[in-house]
């Protein structure tokens, strides 16, 4: 099929971001090769320099149009999502680029308004700020666009099934089901891998001559103190982990993170990854210069370039992010344990923050997706734990593996809290369990360096997308993940992946009921495949099951392989 340009516009805040991410998602599921034009990110490169006039204005969307003209005459598909004011500059467009797709996105002022998490359109309304699009300076909408979406009436979903419906018709894409791709699973270069979040495996390391310069340079820099989670934070950013973030978050990603669960250009992204100090540092860090990040072994291990310096409200991002303001929470704890202000910018590494405590098993993203690609995998389900992996989750990542090439059990051994079971200990288990009930040949133990947030469904989310970007296509989703307390329902992590239309996360959640053993079938099950009532199930809850390892006691065997209880009871022998 031969190449196109989808030009979104509309009003700042219209959702011609949100639904270039999820349209490109789509037509990557349907393998359609796609670049993104976002206007913050021009300004940012492109256009650098430029201002608001109209003059500079028509400069910036005919540089646009040059790079997506280029991109459709390779064949692929450019997408552009900037406000692009003035219909003369757009026709001009229309009239250089074959197959030129323009979707207004229609949105009336008092919406805009309320959406407006910065309060720009209020400042506009008000006389505050002069030359603002659709306010003091002119939108001429579109009169003929090949689709208009209305996204203050529609859903996103509504208006993304709008914009394939014209694609189809005009026949620039395959229709769903046309194309033996697995949704969300396009293929990321000739071994079929599925693609990182974003499309590219971000890297921050910095290496040889400029390592050098960065390192004597940052000896001069004002410095930040990093803590245990942030410097996990930073070697996450730094392997490609949390691609696509190059750094810690601006505000305008972390607003819209904390409120829509989207980074800026719309991308799915459900946790704030961010770098608070306190009033004394921040009283010292301008925007535009650089930092040094210190370790807390005193080592200067990054370099991050300023881009942003604000005060969260940490209330909002507390009921948002972990559904309650209780500091008995241990994620709301350590967030207004921090500083009260907030700074953003992309990093440069310059060495791990943290020696890797299981050298054996610590693999980056590039290594696991070399390690699935040499296997032949195209398929790889993941499996997030922090426990031990009783008979229920075997039952379930075997269960998952029967669809899946591979299976990669990869266990959280960042920060945890203090009663949680050591991440040795947990690695003793898995390696016992894997020796003797899995096939070696179908499953890699692999480390996972993050901190825990204890962030319920958001974490969930959090989690999928990282696995995504370690390469897998699949991730299970239990109960309660990444739950804590009596916080979150127990299968509202499950439901949260709802909020996102098919293909946008691009990795497919496989969610699990409550596994135990089942007396009625002489098998492990769950209620969807076993009858009978609690009385027929094995099934003990955690308090059960630590007394008993407590006092020495093997639990049933249908609970828990014997290895693996007899290296818990060890541990907890040694710990008393």
């Amino acid at each position: 099929m031969s190449g196109f340009v989808v030009w979104f516009t509309g009003l700042s805040g219209a959702g011609k971001s949100t639904l270039a991410a999820m349209l490109s998602a789509e037509l990557r599921a349907r393998a359609v090769h796609v670049e993104v034009l976002d206007g913050d990110e021009v300004r940012t490169n492109l256009s650098k320099g430029l201002g608001f006039s109209k003059e500079d204005r028509d400069t910036n969307i005919r540089r646009i149009g040059y790079v997506a003209k280029l991109i459709a005459r390779s064949g692929a598909c450019a997408m552009t999502a900037a406000i692009s004011p003035y219909k003369a500059i757009r026709d001009e467009q229309r009239a250089q680029i074959p197959h030129f797709v323009e979707v207004y996105c229609s949105c009336s002022i008092p919406v805009l308004t309320e959406r407006d998490a910065k309060g720009l359109y209020k400042k506009a309304l008000a006389g505050e700020i002069k030359n603002f699009t659709g306010i003091d300076d002119p939108y001429e909408a579109p009169e003929n666009p090949e689709v208009v979406v209305h996204t203050d009436k529609e859903t996103k979903e509504e208006s993304l099934a709008k914009i394939l419906a014209k694609l189809e018709e005009l026949g620039y894409i395959p229709r769903r089901g046309g194309v033996a791709v697995a949704p969300g699973a396009a293929a990321a270069g000739a071994r079929g891998l599925i693609a990182p979040h974003g499309g590219e495996l971000v890297s921050r390391w910095v290496e040889g001559a400029e390592k050098a310069a960065l390192a004597e340079r940052a000896k001069g820099l004002p410095v930040i103190d990093l803590d245990e989670r942030t410097e996990s934070d930073v070697e996450m950013i730094a392997v490609g982990a949390f691609s696509p973030l190059r750094g810690f978050m601006s505000s305008k990603d972390y607003l819209r993170v904390v409120r829509e669960m989207r980074l800026e250009n719309g991308l799915p992204w459900s946790m704030p990854i961010t770098l608070a100090v306190s009033e004394q540092a921040a009283e010292g860090l301008r925007v535009g210069a650089e930092a040094a990040l210190r370790a807390r072994d005193g080592r200067i291990v990054a370099v991050i370039e300023l881009n942003d310096k604000w005060r969260p409200n940490k209330e909002l991002e507390a009921q948002e992010v972990f559904r309650t303001t209780e500091t008995k929470h241990p994620g709301v704890a350590y967030l207004m344990s921090t500083g009260p202000v907030y700074v953003g910018g992309e990093i440069r590494v310059l060495e791990r923050p943290v020696a890797s405590p299981f050298p054996a098993y610590d693999r980056s993203p590039a290594v696991t997706r070399a390690y699935f690609a040499e296997k032949g995998w195209r398929r790889i389900v993941g499996f997030q734990t922090r426990n031990p992996i009783h008979r229920a989750h075997e039952f379930i990542t075997k269960t998952a593996l029967e669809i899946c090439d591979g299976l990669m059990i990869h266990p959280l051994v960042g920060a945890t809290k203090s009663d949680d079971i050591p991440a040795d200990v947990r690695m003793r288990c898995y390696e016992e369990l894997i020796a003797n009930y899995y096939v070696k040949d179908r499953v890699l133990l692999s480390i996972y360096p993050a901190a825990m947030r204890y962030a319920g469904p958001r974490e969930a989310i959090f989690h999928a997308i990282a696995r995504k970007n370690y390469g897998c296509s699949h991730f299970i989703v239990g109960r309660d993940h990444a739950g804590v307390g009596n916080y979150y329902g127990t299968y509202d992590a499950q439901e949260l992946f709802n909020a996102f239309s098919p293909g946008e996360l691009g990795i497919q959640p496989l969610c699990f009921e409550n596994a135990f053993y089942s007396k009625v079938v002489g098998a492990m099950a769950t209620a969807k495949t076993a009858p009978g009532d609690a009385s027929t199930q094995v099934n003990l809850s955690g308090t059960k099951v630590r007394e008993m390892l407590q006092r020495g006691e093997l639990p049933p065997p249908e609970f828990s392989r014997p290895e693996v209880a007899r290296i818990l009871i060890e541990a907890m022998r040694s710990r008393s």
